[in-house]
């Protein structure tokens, strides 16, 4: 989180920080979790593309401490959080599947969620192409550890063959829902689809541990047929999650008489690493 007068005057980003949450996208699951109750009865979640952790943040301070299993993902190290197990990991590896079910003892997760996006390029089609992609690889390997009836949360980008997504995903789950957060800026492509009771397809077999050799992330989830791909086209409804009363993402605030405040946990591992080093041995010299 940075300091510029956008972000102070961005409530959902300053009550971030006063609430000790590591980035403003806490909001958006809290949101979705009020209007679909995703956290209802949950033990065991995986939270992948996870850094910084706000959304792991949430899911510690919402499941009960002594009966729930939390594992966060990501490529990027995530600095720790009480409660939550945290792998610095690919998920479309094998072995992070392996690893998250020795964590879990063996048993199927009950919920898992990816708020993972690319860096935006501005090309709308390739944004939308490889958000797919990404969300593809967190679909597969969410199929292989959840349970029957668990659910899956992931963000998307709304493009014009988004349609075809939600007849995938209907193929897999008894409920299929796109949501906008409240918190989530009205200006951004960004929604997220909430998928609830997975019942996976007879004859259709995900990536599992059963398999000797390292299966293929992206197994088709399509009819064979293009006639019964039309009759399988799914419509989801779109949901509006947050109160009316709640603050506008996309307005700006008074910001007279705030005091700027510190970003809750300093980056791991940020980009800019390199250039304050380079920069620092230069002054040094």
């Amino acid at each position: 989180m940075g300091k510029c007068s956008k972000d102070k005057r961005d409530l959902y980003y300053r009550k971030a920080k006063e609430q000790g949450w590591r980035a403003r996208s806490a909001f958006k699951l809290l949101q979705l979790n009020s209007q679909f109750g995703l956290l209802d009865g949950v033990s065991r979640v995986v939270d992948l593309c996870a850094a910084p952790g706000s959304w792991s943040q949430v899911l510690a301070r919402t499941l009960p401490a002594d009966t729930a299993k939390i594992v966060s993902v990501d490529l990027q190290p995530i600095a720790p959080i009480e409660g939550v197990v945290t792998l610095q990991a690919d998920i479309t590896h094998r072995s992070t599947l392996e690893s998250i079910f020795e964590l879990f003892g063996g048993e199927p997760a009950d919920l898992v969620i990816s708020d993972g996006a690319p860096d935006v390029t501005g090309l709308h089609d390739l944004d939308e192409y490889i958000q797919a992609q990404l969300l593809l690889s967190a679909l597969s390997l969410a199929t292989s550890m959840l349970k029957p009836g668990g659910a899956f949360v992931a963000k998307i980008f709304r493009g014009r063959d988004v349609d075809l997504l939600y007849s995938q995903l209907a193929l897999l789950f008894e409920r299929v829902a796109c949501a906008k957060p409240r918190s989530s800026r009205a200006s951004s492509l960004e929604a997220f689809v909430v998928c609830q009771g997975y019942v996976p397809r007879a004859g259709w077999v995900p990536p599992s541990l059963a398999v000797a050799a390292r299966p293929a992330l992206c197994a088709p989830l399509v009819p064979a047929s293009a006639a019964a791909a039309a009759a399988e086209r799914v419509v989801a409804p779109f949901v509006a999650c947050g109160d009316l009363s709640d603050y506008d993402a996309d307005a700006s605030y008074p910001a007279a008489g705030a005091a700027a405040l510190d970003p809750v946990q300093a980056p791991t591992a940020p980009p800019y690493k390199t250039a304050l080093e380079l920069k620092r041995r230069g002054a040094l010299n």
